[in-house]
């Protein structure tokens, strides 16, 4: 069922709405629906479940300076079959 909701906001606001909702082709309303879907979703996902052993890994790598680089990586490689 669909109902009427005005919404008032700031002209700077609506102007771009309206200028979004000619560059994608979809109404005002549609965008808004779609927002309000969206925020919907999200609050009602459940949290994912995580594994012990991933919680232990969780945040091993923060250090940039321990990523290894596609060379370090290809040398490796011809050193372990080469």
């Amino acid at each position: 069922m669909n109902s009427k909701l005005t919404l008032r906001l700031e002209d700077n606001l609506i102007q771009s709405a309206k200028k979004y909702s000619a560059k994608t082709g979809k109404s005002v309303s549609k965008i808004v629906s779609n927002y309000f879907a969206l925020i919907d979703v999200m609050l009602s996902e459940k949290p994912q479940v995580v594994s012990r052993l991933t919680s232990s890994l969780r945040g091993c790598l923060k250090n940039e300076s321990t990523a290894v680089s596609e060379e370090d990586y290809k040398e490796y490689l011809e050193r372990k079959y080469l």
